[in-house]
């Protein structure tokens, strides 16, 4: 799916999907998430990756 498909299924505008795709959103409401998961049929787990501060700072 590409992410024009995507962004107007989700209701973002791309903008928003890139700064989530990208990793550089700071938060996600659950209702985007919740909207997310059902257009891709998915679980938040298979889109979600927690990375600590600790590992945020040796790793950039």
């Amino acid at each position: 799916m590409s992410l024009n498909e995507l962004s107007d299924k989700v209701g973002l505008t791309l903008s928003n999907l890139s700064i989530l795709k990208t990793g550089k959103a700071k938060a996600i409401r659950f209702s985007t998430l919740e909207t997310i998961c059902n257009v891709l049929e998915c679980q938040p787990g298979d889109i979600l990756e927690y990375v600590n501060d600790e590992q945020k700072t040796t790793t950039r």
